[in-house]
């Protein structure tokens, strides 16, 4: 199981590098320990192009590595404070993506002008306040959960997003939708006028016709196909 988990969170970095969601060595997405021990992360130092499984080590709660090797991410807590109030989460993605963070810097509500987008509106993505800096501490974290709340992503203004999904596989995907919803967002308002969106009973329909379990699994399969 090790083995799989750590090729699992290796493939997830990959894809997330590939998907221009790096920041040099910042970055790292987690999958939750089976046997309930922590998150399962890439050791500091990485890029997210770089990540073998090799390169992934288990956190647990207080900051120790309980298995494998390398120097723990300071924000560790937010992956093992995310699964402590969110049982039903079994992957975390926390990225630097540029269009999302420039969306949030900029003070503006997520909306479905796309169809991104409406893999997360409504309800409205919640907005990370308390600091921009690290969430380097046990108590940082469980503010960064509560904020999240059972949303699918939460934006860290000033800072990044952090997207969590039933598994990794789902949390990585939603990392890219939510830099793509907020990057075709930007775009819209450049042009000037009037954005439309989706009213919040289409937005629901879409995203069940276009984002239903089996979508997702499909779109997971082929961002692995990509990297080879």
């Amino acid at each position: 199981m090790n083995t799989d988990i750590r090729e699992l969170v290796s493939l997830s970095s990959r894809i997330l590098g590939g998907a221009d969601q790096g920041d040099f060595i910042w970055g790292h997405a987690s999958a939750r320990d089976p046997e309930g021990r922590g998150a399962w992360i890439k050791a500091s130092g990485w890029g997210l192009q770089e990540v073998t499984p090799d390169r992934v080590h288990l956190v647990d709660r207080e900051g120790a590595v309980v298995e494998g090797e390398g120097r723990r991410h300071l924000e560790y807590p937010i992956h093992t404070e995310i699964y402590a109030a969110r049982p039903d989460v079994g992957g975390v993605v926390h990225t630097h993506s540029p269009h999302a963070v420039a969306l949030a810097a900029a003070g503006q509500e997520l909306v479905p002008v796309s169809h991104a987008a409406n893999f997360f509106v409504p309800p409205s993505v919640p907005r990370f306040t308390l600091t921009a800096d690290l969430i380097f501490t046990q108590q940082l974290g469980v503010a960064l959960a509560e904020t999240l709340g059972g949303a699918r992503a939460v934006f860290l203004v000033n800072h990044g997003i952090v997207a969590v999904g039933p598994d990794l596989q789902s949390a990585t995907v939603a990392a890219i939708l939510l830099e793509r919803a907020a990057e075709q967002q930007l775009v819209t308002l450049g042009y000037g006028g009037v954005p439309a969106w989706s009213a919040p009973e289409e937005s629901l329909a879409k995203r069940e016709r276009i984002y239903n379990e089996t979508a997702i699994s499909n779109v997971w399969d082929y961002l692995v196909r990509q990297l080879k």
